[in-house]
């Protein structure tokens, strides 16, 4: 638990540094390029993330479980067991690689806008190394890496060259493909030198070909959960490129955009979450892990809410920052803020369950993204039929991710409760408090003028929302969370949530 107190902190903080950094690149790309380009620059980022979640073959959450086993038990080097993760994803990135350049069609629905464009199928080996080599460092209970590499490195370097390619006129037509590229491969470099002086080079290894095979048909499970849990995430994108115009993919990206900001503190525990896992799993503590879920599952659900809050209730002036071609996609913004908040149960409770229930959970999220497909092209043709706009179009998408992790949030939790045979719930009723509380400054704050509701109202809300939680909701078992002594007095048994 002191593992996940310091992790969660670490990563919170990089949270707050990743909002700073990310949403420049929304405001350049979309000034600068247009609503159009980002929509196609949305369209093929999300095609390049599924498939370099398939390439890191599961290894941000089965690294942490080969190393347990191999180290303690085999007595491997561990530098030998990251490496040998490493020389299978980059077998099965260059097959992947490959066939993208032969096939671009799924990454490029609407067309390129320049040759450049096509670079950004370089980002998948990157993209999966470096989600390996995060995941060692993780293993030692390092996230300041993690911060590092996604927090700062990665998104600044994406703003800053965006910018930077727009006023390079040789390189303009591909300036958002480029700064992505330029951004995975520096948070790639961020990654790897730490892991270096920690790891060191491998000694007397060598590729082993039929332990590379079992370790690429083991991974299936893992990185099924993996690409299924983020393709509920950006399957919708790329509906909306197949069935809609750019326009419409980019009102809805810049709102998913802004929404995924509590997504990624929600995922700020799973580094650290699954090598406290993996070793209470070795030792049969279902009790811990039971313990451990319930308080993660609450402060990810009270940090998330709050933000949520702050961004959903200024959601005009939010999208009003990408220019006024977008301000349609509000609707959708509060949706998606919706959905991210409901699906933090799902969320961790899936990090125990890729452990310990593998098969049904991958069969649970199957069924659960197949049903998000089905909607999102349900409501988009409901939307034509009543010839409504591009902002109602996003705002369909946006319903069917919420529905879709809502039942996903039920059925696993629901799962793991029976599994563990304790409770796992991460609801309790300061949330509600808060919330009231939140939406009532809110409603003051979206009388003011735009530049007062973003600067002034916007930490109102977080302000009024965080006293309130902090006064009902958190315990001492909660409020160690904020505290930054290295040995931290947290109760045994905390209370179960509600």
């Amino acid at each position: 638990m002191t593992a996940l107190v310091k992790g969660g902190r670490t990563n919170t903080l990089g949270f707050l540094l990743r909002l700073l950094g990310g949403i420049p690149f929304l405001f350049i790309g979309y000034r600068l390029y247009g609503v159009e380009e980002m929509g196609r620059f949305a369209s093929a980022v999300v095609v390049v993330e599924l498939f370099a979640l398939i390439c890191a073959l599961g290894e941000k959450r089965g690294l942490a479980q080969r190393l347990t086993h191999g180290v303690e038990d085999d007595g491997e080097r561990p530098a030998n067991l990251v490496f040998d993760g490493i020389l299978a994803s980059l077998t099965v990135s260059t097959l992947v690689v490959t066939l993208l350049l032969i096939f671009p069609y799924p990454i490029f629905p609407n067309g390129m806008s320049g040759p450049y464009d096509i670079l950004i199928i370089a980002a998948i080996p990157a993209f999966a190394l470096t989600e390996i080599l995060l995941a060692a460092q993780a293993y030692k209970f390092d996230i300041a890496t993690t911060v590092r590499a996604r927090a700062i490195v990665e998104p600044w370097t994406r703003s800053i060259a965006v910018a930077a390619f727009f006023f390079i006129p040789a390189l303009n037509d591909g300036g958002v493909a480029l700064a992505y590229l330029a951004a995975v491969y520096a948070a790639l470099l961020t990654a790897a030198w730490p892991f270096l002086k920690s790891y060191g080079l491998p000694k007397g290894w060598r590729p082993r070909p039929r332990y590379l095979g079992g370790l690429m048909s083991r991974a299936f499970p893992l990185a099924g959960a993996d690409v299924i849990e983020r393709g509920t995430r950006l399957i919708d994108v790329f509906l909306l490129g197949l069935f809609t115009s750019e326009t419409a993919v980019g009102i809805y990206y810049f709102a998913k955009e802004i929404a995924s900001l509590p997504q990624k503190l929600k995922t700020s525990f799973e580094p650290v979450l699954s090598p406290v896992i993996t070793k209470n799993l070795k030792t049969g503590n279902m009790a811990a892990i039971a313990q451990q879920v319930r308080q993660v599952g609450f402060w990810i659900i009270a940090l998330q809410l709050g933000i949520a809050l702050a961004l959903a209730i200024p959601g005009q002036a939010i999208m009003g920052l990408g220019g006024p071609a977008i301000v349609g996609g509000t609707g959708a913004l509060a949706l998606l803020l919706i959905a991210e908040a409901v699906a933090s149960m799902a969320v961790v409770s899936e990090g125990v369950l890729v452990y310990i229930a593998k098969k049904r959970n991958l069969a649970i999220s199957t069924g659960v993204i197949v049903v998000q497909a089905l909607l999102t092209v349900g409501l988009i043709l409901l939307v034509e039929h009543f010839a409504l706009d591009e902002g109602y179009m996003a705002a369909g998408a946006a319903m069917a991710l919420l529905l879709a992790l809502g039942l996903s949030s039920v059925i696993k939790a629901h799962m793991l409760k029976t599994l563990l045979k304790a409770p796992v719930g991460n609801l309790r009723l300061a949330l509600v408090w808060a919330t009231g509380a939140a939406v009532l400054v809110g409603q003051v704050v979206i009388l003011l003028p735009e530049w007062v509701e973003l600067a002034f109202g916007i930490p109102a809300i977080l302000a009024t929302y965080g006293y309130v939680i902090w006064k009902r909701g958190f315990g001492p078992e909660d409020k160690v969370l904020f505290k930054k002594s290295t040995a931290l007095d947290i109760p045994a048994n905390p209370p179960p949530a509600g």
